[in-house]
């Protein structure tokens, strides 16, 4: 893996782009079938003049007839025609928000693809779901822009074809009413993208405080905690009535601008028709275009806001998706049930750090400081690529960067003291993917079988959010158990036992032994019964291995170590 400065910016517009053309196809047949659509809105009120001149001149029942069916074709087309077209149309949208919200999810969830240490991680949930959605709407917007113009157009020619100052106003009112909005549209632009930053903001304080519940309340810290939330949701409030404002601002000139523009078609064929220059049947038809065409103009004057809505929240997802990549991944693959080399490592508090842990073998690091095992943690994990250290580490003999972040972590899983436990059941918890096949030798390391046993559901006992209704001990019993069902050939566990009591953590310590035998297992911790447990333990003191020996001949030859691990 090694840093590149030659990602591409892609900017909003591009991402755009890359929407519009991926679904060419279905907005080619929601553009028929809208632009069908709205042809026929616009066909009904020429019909109705046509039937009016006829059946005046004619008075027969056959025209009769035949205008009455005239009329069941045209509505029948406006009835197939929206239903499919917006099906279609709607199928693409919703497909390409999926996309978008996949990518931008992507990249949030792999920190070493892409540099986004900027933005916290409720600011990536809302880029990607709003802002996925939204950029997602300019595949409706399009051909609905462009079937709106077809009424338009049909509408003018309509009218040309009876009074040519008639089609002149309609094309004259039209550009006019486009480019007095055109400009308010970028008012709109730049206050949503401004609305969708602070709402983001704001959902980011929320996962903060979420995860950092507990703590707050241990200290009492929940009331200055929601005065800072309420005054960054506050900010988000401001914004958004501000943005509801010149939406506001912006449907009520349009309708405006519309409505001047219907009644003075309206008064012009009227005027027409009163000094004889029109039929009667015309000035029908003309009211009644004047009319119909309210709905296509009124489209037609929204889709700018649409467009600048939907640029706004493809800049913000092009924060997450332009972001430069922290690595490019290698192509190699490391060897099965390897063993783990960490070569004079640099990062953080660790001063040149190096160890082996040959493989099939049990070792336990014991930290003096807690900050150098977060560290050591960070660079086995992936969390902080090869570039941002220095030093090397081996999985399975080839180096952490010329392997992929993917073959990495499928050889190689770091289970975390502070592991999430998800909203499901014990069961999806421990086996996310449901492949595990040692499912129940997990558990019962793990010394969860006590809690399966409580409950009737067992294994399908119900979880909460965050495991809100089970025990610290029992969270991290759950955590261990997920990490060892997934019997990866290197194992690393870092203070797996801090939140059990000491029996416990004496048999979870000999069952992790029993189970991982023959398999790579580095567990970095102070507790004694792991160390014990261990083929070796290794002290790390200010960023270096210190000392190397079994526990029991390092408690009675090591004063240090002794005060450090003994309880």
């Amino acid at each position: 893996m090694m840093t590149t400065d030659t990602q591409r910016p892609r900017p909003g517009a591009a991402i755009l782009r890359t929407a519009l053309r991926r679904n060419i196809g279905a907005m080619i047949a929601g553009t028929v079938l809208m632009g069908l659509y709205q042809a026929a809105e616009t066909a009904f009120p020429i019909a109705l003049g046509l039937i009016v001149e006829h059946t005046m001149q004619d008075r027969s029942l056959g025209s009769l007839g035949v205008s009455i069916g005239s009329l069941a074709v045209i509505i029948t087309t406006v009835s197939l025609s929206w239903r499919f077209g917006m099906r279609v149309l709607q199928k693409a949208n919703t497909t390409e928000a999926h996309r978008w919200r996949v990518q931008v999810a992507a990249c949030g969830l792999q920190p070493v693809a892409r540099d986004v240490d900027g933005l916290k991680s409720g600011e990536i949930l809302t880029i990607a779901t709003e802002d996925a959605d939204q950029t997602a709407d300019i595949i409706e917007v399009v051909p609905l822009l462009v079937s709106s113009l077809v009424a338009v157009v049909v509408a003018a020619v309509a009218l040309s074809l009876a009074d040519i100052r008639l089609g002149l106003l309609v094309i004259v009112g039209t550009v006019g009413i486009l480019s007095i909005l055109a400009v308010m549209s970028q008012r709109i632009g730049s206050s949503t993208q401004e609305q969708q930053a602070k709402v983001a903001r704001a959902g980011a304080k929320v996962a903060d405080l979420i995860i950092g519940l507990r703590p707050l309340h241990g200290f009492g810290g929940n009331h200055a905690a929601f005065g800072s939330y309420r005054r960054v949701s506050t900010d988000a409030k401001r914004q958004a009535i501000t943005v509801a404002r010149v939406n506001g601002a912006y449907a009520g000139t349009a309708l405006a601008l519309n409505a001047v523009l219907a009644a003075a078609v309206s008064l012009t064929a009227g005027w027409l028709a009163f000094g004889g220059q029109i039929s009667i049947g015309e000035l029908v038809m003309a009211v009644g275009l004047a009319q119909f065409i309210m709905e296509p103009l009124k489209m037609f004057s929204e889709m700018p806001k649409y467009v600048m809505i939907a640029r706004a929240s493809a800049e913000r997802m092009a924060l997450v998706l332009s972001a430069p990549p922290v690595t490019v991944p290698g192509p190699e693959r490391p060897a099965p049930g390897g063993d783990l080399e960490v070569d004079g490592v640099r990062h953080g508090t660790l001063r040149g750090l190096k160890f082996t842990v040959a493989a099939g073998e049990f070792v336990a690091i014991a930290p003096y400081q807690p900050r150098a095992a977060a560290d050591l943690v960070a660079v086995l994990a992936v969390n902080a690529a090869p570039p941002a250290y220095e030093g090397v580490v081996r999985l399975g003999g080839q180096e952490l960067a010329d392997l992929s972040v993917e073959a990495v972590r499928e050889h190689l899983l770091v289970n975390p003291y502070d592991a999430e436990i998800f909203g499901g059941t014990l069961r999806t918890n421990i086996d996310p993917s449901g492949s595990s096949r040692t499912l129940p030798e997990a558990v019962e390391a793990s010394m969860l079988t006590d809690v399966v046993a409580l409950h009737r559901d067992g294994l399908d006992y119900a979880v909460r959010d965050r495991g809100a209704n089970l025990s610290g001990g029992q969270r991290q019993r759950l955590s261990l158990a997920r990490a060892l069902a997934a019997d990866t050939d290197v194992l690393i566990l870092h203070n797996p036992t801090t939140a059990v009591d000491a029996v416990t953590e004496q048999l979870i310590a000999r069952n992790i032994a029993k189970l991982r035998r023959g398999r790579t297992t580095l567990v970095i911790t102070s507790s004694p019964a792991l160390l014990d447990a261990a083929d070796r333990v290794l002290v790390l003191d200010e960023g270096v291995i210190t000392a190397e020996d079994t526990h029991r001949n390092l408690l009675a030859g090591d004063e240090e170590y002794c005060l450090a691990v003994a309880r």
